[in-house]
């Protein structure tokens, strides 16, 4: 039987990570309220953004009544030769399998595309490292997304290839303060590359949040548009009943609320659109649909990275409080042990003492 000191420091050790693992879930938990604050804040530009263009849809050529062709490169619609996939993970672990699954579904999303050639965008520190493992880097030029080192965009010009699979931009330390400009900065270089037709489809791989309870791990093809309002997606993972449930327990007791609620502002935009009106535009239709098409690409990849930090959160605070009740019943486990060597200490010396009066 173990020696009741040596159990003692286990026991010590035990309740030290229990306290640091408790912390972490308090700290996660209330990031993640300012995180879905910030999605939900998010939600009615994107909501109004959508209606008006969904507006001017109905209002504006947008393809070419002779050929048929759309008159908005964006909307154009090629063979799939060479592909742009988005990867969205985070930058620090201690998340439970947050980020393993998104690479996993990157991976599943390699393999459903093999024998093209695919660019890469690793957004996180935890998918880069996994990417730079299995495939090369193309580093050409260098370009800054956020003010931090390490958050750089590694872009590789167009016929210079390391591989049919290669690492085109990395992006680290972005979510941590993350803002729209840094969305849109990635957007506009996205969209460079399709409009010049160096890339024929953009996808984005990420976790959508919803609530704490739903979630889905999702690749959402972002170029071209097919219908504006409609996520298109490719593949989709539900959460289980079994992590729905840890999710559930661990947002209770961090006072999380599980339920989305939609805000004064979103509703509004929500309803734009529907009323039957005929909107007068200062512009002209097309035009105002050509300008506000790229914004449109921007607030979906803004929306893609909010609700993956929301997502992230939501992870950790659920592993730390998985990590808490685990702890909990090793002290438990541990005392057991600690008073069963004990007792049988105390017993091995009153039989001693017996045994010595007895022979005396």
């Amino acid at each position: 039987m173990a020696n009741i000191l040596d159990i003692r420091r286990r026991i010590r050790s035990v309740v030290n990570t229990r306290q640091i693992t408790k912390a972490m879930k308090v700290v996660s938990a209330a990031k993640l309220r300012r995180a879905q604050d910030r999605t939900m804040a998010a939600r009615p530009y994107a909501h109004m953004l959508t209606n008006v263009l969904k507006s001017l849809v109905a209002r504006a050529e947008i393809y070419d009544p002779e050929t048929g062709e759309p008159k908005h490169p964006l909307l154009a619609q090629r063979e799939e030769k060479n592909i742009l996939l988005i990867v969205v993970t985070g930058d620090k672990g201690l998340a439970g399998a947050f980020s393993a699954n998104v690479t996993k579904a990157a991976s599943r999303f390699l393999e459903s595309k093999a024998g093209k050639n695919i660019d890469i965008e690793a957004i996180g520190r935890k998918g880069r490292d996994f990417l730079r493992r299995r495939y090369p880097a193309a580093v050409v030029q260098t370009q800054s997304l956020a003010e931090t080192d390490e958050s750089t965009e590694k872009r590789a010009e167009a016929g210079e290839r390391a591989g049919a699979i290669q690492i085109a931009g990395e992006h680290v330390g972005v979510l941590g303060k993350l803002e729209f400009a840094q969305a849109r900065t990635l957007a506009e270089m996205v969209i460079e590359r399709y409009q010049r037709e160096e890339i024929d489809a953009v996808y984005i791989v990420f976790n959508e949040f919803k609530s704490v309870i739903a979630q889905r791990l999702i690749v959402e093809q972002i170029l071209p548009i097919e219908q504006i309002g409609e996520q298109t997606v490719r593949l989709a993972e539900e959460m289980t009943e079994e992590e729905k449930k840890k999710a559930k327990e661990a947002a209770i007791s961090a006072g999380v609320g599980m339920r989305g609620a939609e805000s004064a502002g979103e509703q509004a935009a929500l309803q734009f659109g529907t009323a039957q009106v005929d909107y007068i535009y200062e512009q002209a239709p097309e035009e105002l649909f050509r300008a506000l098409l790229p914004k449109y690409v921007a607030i979906q990849i803004f929306r893609a990275l909010l609700e993956s930090v929301a997502a992230e959160h939501a992870a950790r605070m659920t592993a730390m409080d998985s990590a808490t009740n685990n702890a909990t019943d090793m002290i438990d486990s541990l005392t057991l042990a600690m008073n069963r060597a004990r007792q049988a200490k105390i017993t091995k010396e009153i039989i001693e003492i017996v045994s010595g009066a007895a022979a005396m």
